[in-house]
């Protein structure tokens, strides 16, 4: 039971354990809410009954008063473990649920990310978790609770009087029929407010640079989003209210039903009083539950939204990798961000540790695609990208083997702060000597030694201060300071005269598996590296 709740409702195994306990407490307090109308009628029935004897129907008051008490108490009881139960193991799983959230999403390609609205992943984000929230600690315990509770309540009032029972409870089934049936609709609604409302904050976003078009948009969007909620709303309201309406039958049919049998002597007063007394609380928590169902519905909804995303498949794999010696190998891999807009088709080439591999091609043409590969950012739909060890293993590609990447990208990402700062992100505890030789391996260091401070020049962010070139070696610098096992390179090196070029490469080629990304195959053919022609998503 604990993991058919834990899946139909998103949650943790201790969350579920949690919700089932508070479900029992909400049955609890349902009950207890019925002990002061056992009391009454008890009392009542010993009043009757010392009158009708001719006794003094005060001899019994001490006992009833005394048992009327003892039944606030246990409400009072009942109602503060439920608070306990309920709102603490709610806001718990809460926590876990975001963070829960928050870790699929790591795990998830750079793709999913891509294909999805974001307006609409901010919502599931944020917004759903926090509605789950207030579902789980104010609606779903008190429906369940609210069923169990009148579950056993019928079944005592059966055993007690079923003809009373049955005139007493038969709207409650039927009302609940009622009520079951529009959930499709219901969630029909929902799902198009939603949606509505998603494209409205959209609007709002591209309404913000004031052009009349985009206000006019906005505006329609707008008045969608509230005719959607008001027909959903309307909807809910009849459902709800022509349901509440129809329990009330329940007390006509009681009164009718209770009649006939005193007319008849098959029934005595007191046990009619009991049944009229208990159709004033038994209704109570279906009618309740009610109310709450256009929040459950939109729960439901909520939570396959949710399910959508944890459904979804992660970037896994075996995040702990040393072997001796191992090649990166693509077999005949495809990837497209789009469906049937192939950026890469049938790609397969293997890069050797220890060699220079260069992906040479004009931009646009699939690299920096090859190295979102490599990273673990995107996976490909066909095909398979992995690491080859010496000793036979294969690994596939995963997000958990970055740490085995030093990775210069594209532009650079010097942070504001002094060189030496930006060098030690990658080894917090590299000495001045480490950051030297880093520095000097990437051809920086004769420009660093000459800066005011050296070391302790001060950069500022978008690499202020320095050229582009000057950012690049730092960032290259930055890599093989990390002295990781695989070394990436994308397109790096552009803006660096060809001299140059050439003497950063030969300087930081070493043991590693080294891929670099350029547009001419001068560099590499020096370098006596392998060469692949990257050229409208084929690699040859």
């Amino acid at each position: 039971m604990i993991e058919r709740i834990s899946k139909k409702y998103a949650m943790t195994a201790k969350g579920a354990k949690d919700y089932v306990l508070a479900v029992f407490w909400s049955v609890l307090v349902n009950i207890s809410k019925m002990l002061p109308v056992g009391v009454l009628a008890t009392a009542l029935s010993g009043i009757v009954e010392a009158l009708t004897n001719g006794t003094d129907p005060k001899a019994g008051l001490a006992r009833f008063l005394i048992s009327g008490v003892l039944a606030l108490t246990a409400l009072f009881v009942t109602f503060l473990i439920q608070y306990r139960a309920l709102y603490d193991a709610t806001y718990r799983e809460s926590a876990n649920r975001r963070i829960r959230l928050a870790e699929v999403l790591r795990q998830l390609p750079l793709s999913f990310f891509g294909n999805r609205d974001l307006t609409d992943l901010t919502t599931t984000i944020m917004g759903d978790t926090e509605t789950l929230e207030k579902a789980f600690s104010h609606f779903y315990p008190a429906m369940h609770g609210a069923l169990i509770s009148t579950a056993l309540i019928s079944a005592g009032m059966l055993f007690y009087d079923w003809r009373m029972a049955l005139a007493l409870l038969w709207v409650v089934p039927a009302s609940l029929l009622m009520v079951y049936l529009s959930r499709r609709m219901e969630k029909r609604h929902i799902k198009k407010g939603l949606a509505t409302r998603r494209a409205a904050t959209d609007a709002m976003q591209e309404a913000c640079n004031q052009k009349a078009r985009y206000i006019a948009d906005l505006n329609r969007r707008l008045d969608e989003a509230e005719r959607d909620t008001i027909r959903g709303e309307l909807f809910t309201g009849s459902v709800v209210t022509a349901a509440q309406s129809f329990l009330k039958l329940g007390i006509a049919t009681t009164v009718l039903t209770g009649v006939t049998l005193m007319s008849r002597g098959d029934l005595s007063l007191i046990p009619f009083l009991m049944f009229l007394i208990a159709a004033t609380r038994v209704y109570d928590p279906i009618g309740s539950m009610f109310a709450n169902m256009a929040a459950v519905f939109a729960c439901e909804v909520r939570i396959e939204r949710m399910q959508e995303i944890e459904n979804e498949k992660r970037m896994t794999g075996m995040t702990e990798y040393d072997p001796d010696g191992y090649d990166i190998r693509f077999e005949h891999v495809t990837f497209a961000y789009r469906e049937k807009e192939d950026v890469l088709r049938d790609v397969s080439f293997t890069a050797k540790q220890g060699q220079v591999t260069a992906l040479v091609g004009p931009s646009g043409g699939g690299k920096t695609t090859t190295i979102r590969l490599l990273l673990g950012l995107v996976r490909p739909q066909e095909g398979r990208a992995y690491l080859q060890a010496a000793d036979g293993r294969q690994v596939e590609m995963n997000a958990g083997l970055r740490r085995y990447f030093s990775y210069v990208p594209q532009g650079n990402t010097l942070l504001s702060g002094t060189i030496a700062d930006n060098l030690r992100m990658v080894k917090p505890d590299a000495d001045d000597r480490q950051l030297q030789e880093a520095l000097e391996a990437a051809c920086a260091w004769d420009f660093v030694s000459a800066m005011d401070g050296g070391l302790n020049a001060s950069v500022g962010e978008h690499d202020h201060g320095l050229s582009e070139g000057q950012a690049q070696r730092i960032a290259i610098a930055r890599a093989l300071l990390r002295d990781a096992p695989v070394l990436l390179l994308d397109d790096v090196l552009s803006e660096l005269d060809p001299r140059r070029q050439e003497f950063v490469l030969y300087r930081i080629r070493g043991g590693q598996v080294f891929i670099t990304c350029c547009e001419d195959d001068r560099l590499p053919q020096l370098l006596g590296g392998r060469i692949f022609h990257v050229r409208n998503g084929s690699i040859g």
